[in-house]
């Protein structure tokens, strides 16, 4: 596949500069240091990471409780403050200010989670490897391994440049807590906010299964709601997150 660098992102773009041609080149520690910035990881108090600017110079900080491929999107998110933000000087984010799902906003920090994503899963790796390849979280789980991402990160990485009409859904036991979906996903249709009781998603998020579930077909009214949702079938398959949330992916199929 030709790689075209006119439509590459900022974060594409610095990796390219790197010398960035395979996944396993993107090591962000020393990307952070070839722009100025000391990578240290500590017990934080308050945020799950932070950056602390002086001049040209700066020191990131991510706190270690959280599972590595979280710390790795913590440092691509104040990485992304350091070199997009340095008019606001410091930062202190915390959780709930990073991660892949909180990119869609207006805001710096939704920017920086963008910028995250791309310097993770930059398209111009992500595309070629995604090429023939089904869109579940099977797909995602592997793109996760093989880039060093969190599988909440691959999945949205596979459904936003999947072509199908395809979405990426978090829910607890009561609740959405939040979804994704691609440019092709219609408009006016929405995710549910409680997981349908007949559904794998359901049975995970109350305790009744672990792992990742089998990709399903099923109806799609069970997960969406939109004009003649009964009558439209969707693919789904389904994941307990290490915080007890479920993850989806749901794809919806074409009218028969």
């Amino acid at each position: 596949m030709a790689i075209d660098r006119s439509l590459f992102s900022p974060a594409e773009r610095l990796l390219w500069q790197c010398g960035v041609r395979d996944p396993s080149q993107i090591d962000l520690e020393a990307i952070a240091n070839y722009r100025g910035a000391e990578v240290v990881y500590r017990r934080l108090c308050g945020c799950a990471a932070r950056l602390v600017a002086a001049g040209d110079k700066a020191v990131i900080s991510v706190g270690v409780g959280s599972y590595p491929r979280r710390q790795r999107f913590s440092l691509a998110h104040e990485l992304a403050h350091w070199i997009c933000d340095k008019d606001h000087g410091s930062f202190r984010c915390a959780n709930e200010d990073i991660g892949p799902q909180n990119a869609e906003a207006k805001n710096v920090e939704a920017y920086a989670n963008g910028y995250a994503s791309q310097l993770i899963l930059p398209s111009f790796l992500v595309d070629p490897w995604l090429e023939g390849k089904r869109v579940n979280l099977d797909t995602a789980k592997a793109l996760g391994d093989d880039f060093d991402a969190s599988l909440t990160a691959s999945a949205i990485k596979v459904a936003k440049r999947a072509q199908a009409q395809t979405c990426v859904a978090c829910h607890n036991q009561t609740k959405r807590i939040w979804s994704q979906k691609n440019l092709t996903f219609p408009h006016d249709f929405y995710v549910k906010q409680e997981l349908h009781q007949d559904t794998a998603a359901f049975s995970m998020a109350f305790g009744k299964g672990n792992g990742l579930s089998r990709p399903v077909k099923e109806a799609a009214d069970r997960w969406l709601q939109g004009p003649e949702a009964y009558r439209r079938t969707v693919e789904t398959q389904s994941l307990r997150l290490p915080d007890d949330t479920i993850l989806t992916m749901i794809t919806l199929l074409p009218s028969k």
